[in-house]
């Protein structure tokens, strides 16, 4: 299984518009951060985790001409705002699978009703295949994928087990019970937004503590904002398999 980070940046991504903090002035690429989101492939399928309003620009710099779907983890803007630009996928291969909880799905059939209308489409909108996530396994691509719950601010959120690699990004807390889900991982993949305490999101500390708990092989850290710092100064500090991931990294598991 290959894993390209997509983005790796916060809601703002970094820089931030018109910000001078010095993160977001740094020359420095891995200082520069997209909304978050990843590419997942193995055998011959490739599921992308949310689609940001980054994401065509994510899907060019990457090169990807085929999705087999587009995975969720929850209805905010910077995980979803890209879903129009799946058209060229969808003129390329027909209907793109969408998977996500049902409240999410309700959600993008407000914010994108043309892609889910049934009469007098608009001649060109994109058009998915709905399925609905539960706590449950569900399958794609031959493999069977756990989902995992936690709490973003007062948000259901899910993050995802695939075999022995899970994502979990915007959460600030898990229950023990979706903790045993994470156990024995090669890598596990956790949002951490800064340094001091966030309302919805792990800070460092945080998720570092998470990490020491669930000991994965490796872990890589996402949804970074430009208050945790440079991204050089930042790995430095962090444990031995613990990684600042960086937009554009590739990992194999």
């Amino acid at each position: 299984m290959k894993v390209t980070f997509l983005g790796t940046g916060t809601s703002q991504g970094i820089p931030v518009i018109g910000s001078s903090h010095p993160v977001c002035l740094s020359t420095n690429p891995k200082d520069k951060r997209l909304r978050v989101s990843v590419m997942i492939e193995w055998k011959s399928y490739t599921f992308v985790i949310d689609c940001g309003p980054d994401f065509r620009q994510q899907m060019l710099r990457a090169n990807c001409t085929k999705i087999d779907g587009i995975i969720f983890t929850h209805e905010h803007a910077d995980h979803t705002a890209g879903l129009d630009d799946i058209r060229p996928f969808v003129h390329r291969q027909g209907d793109i699978p969408i998977y996500a909880h049902e409240r999410v799905i309700g959600e993008l059939e407000k914010r994108f009703d043309y892609i889910f209308e049934t009469e007098n489409r608009y001649p060109g909108a994109p058009s998915v295949i709905k399925n609905r996530i539960t706590n449950n396994p569900f399958e794609i691509g031959e493999m069977l994928v756990q989902p995992v719950n936690g709490i973003h601010y007062n948000l259901q959120v899910f993050g995802y087990r695939f075999q022995d690699f899970a994502y979990l990004t915007d959460m600030n807390s898990i229950a023990d019970e979706e903790m045993s889900k994470l156990q024995n991982l090669d890598v596990l993949v956790i949002n951490a937004l800064r340094v001091t305490s966030h309302p919805s999101h792990f800070n460092l500390d945080e998720a570092l503590d998470i990490i020491d708990e669930l000991k994965p092989k490796r872990a890589y850290l996402t949804h970074i904002s430009h208050h945790l710092g440079f991204h050089d100064e930042v790995q430095q500090n962090l444990p031995k398999n613990v990684y600042l991931a960086y937009d554009n990294l590739q990992i194999t598991i």
